[in-house]
């Protein structure tokens, strides 16, 4: 159990980067970010197939197909959706929509297995959720009111993200755990050639039909961003996810998702250069204090299953 949590943490840790890389890789625009990092997460994945362990041969073609769509739509909306999101509102609020995916995933995976008691959970989900909406009152309350479509534009840029992770995050969960669960290996593979094949309608929207001024520091930096998200970011993280996955229930690994909500509140601090506001410094306390007791409940639950 602690190898998944500490793989859903890594993983949490490396998509919070999703959430500050968009605005670091100016004057290149989101799309092309998007097109670079999955084309290199499909290319690493078919690379890899070169040696027979990568090749998904025993996988049947129901679940492939299902790899390479939550690939495509999946990763490449996801991704999309959130950095429109980050661009229209800003460092704090993106994170924070994203960050009701632990509560209605747990409620999900609790109504379906029943993991853990109602009044166990109950105390953790009131306080993740209370921290959320913290922050986004806050900053919302604070934003000028000329300004505040541009942050409606970005909430509803990020709610349509929230709707993509949460059916990966079931979906990923059900393959994962069913009795003929494929090949983690291979099956990231899948992804990626899936990511790959969906960036392929964005290439006509990107910075190749519509030149832009750049410098050769500007290159560097999006080619060094590309290659941390498409290789890091993308086909290292989805591994490490579906390591979480397969070793714990989804009303667990749900509570480990407000991490990526942390990180990148953390790394969107850090680009903007500035401390965080008391809301949204409280918000992250009371969602990392309700991912704490969440952990102690399961953990306590499945002590007592195994004695």
């Amino acid at each position: 159990m602690l190898f998944g949590i500490l793989s859903g943490i890594a993983t949490c840790a490396l998509w919070g980067l999703t959430f500050v890389v968009p605005r670091a890789i100016a004057p290149f625009t989101t799309l092309d970010l998007t097109v670079a990092r999955y084309g290199l997460f499909a290319l690493t994945s078919v690379a890899l197939m070169v040696h027979p362990r990568f090749r998904p041969r025993s996988i049947k073609p129901r679940p492939m197909i299902t790899a390479l769509l939550l690939g495509g739509i999946g990763y490449v909306g996801y991704f999309v959706s959130v950095a429109y999101a980050v661009r229209f509102a800003g460092a704090a609020i993106p994170p924070l929509v994203i960050g009701t995916m632990p509560v209605i995933l747990a409620m999900i995976a609790n109504f379906r297995d029943r993991s853990v008691s109602w009044r166990l959970l109950a105390l953790p989900l009131m306080l993740i959720a209370a921290g959320i909406a913290w922050v986004n009152v806050s900053v919302f309350a604070s934003t000028p009111t000329g300004d505040r479509a541009m942050i409606v534009y970005g909430i509803a840029s990020a709610a349509i993200g929230l709707v993509l992770w949460v059916v990966y995050g079931l979906a990923s969960t059900a393959t994962m755990q069913s009795p003929d669960a494929p090949d983690i290996l291979q099956w990231t593979g899948l992804q990626g050639i899936g990511a790959g094949l969906g960036s392929l309608v964005l290439i006509p929207l990107t910075s190749l039909n519509t030149p832009i001024v750049y410098t050769d520091i500007d290159l560097m930096r999006f080619v060094l961003w590309s290659l941390i998200m498409g290789l890091a970011g993308a086909w290292l993280a989805t591994l490490l996810w579906m390591i979480a996955s397969k070793r714990l229930p989804l009303a667990l690994a749900a509570q480990l998702i407000v991490a990526e909500t942390v990180f990148g509140l953390i790394f969107g601090f850090v680009f903007e250069q500035r401390l965080p506001t008391l809301a949204e410094a409280g918000g992250s306390l009371l969602q990392l204090a309700g991912v704490g007791m969440a952990i102690a409940v399961f953990s306590h639950v499945r002590q007592r299953q195994h004695a």
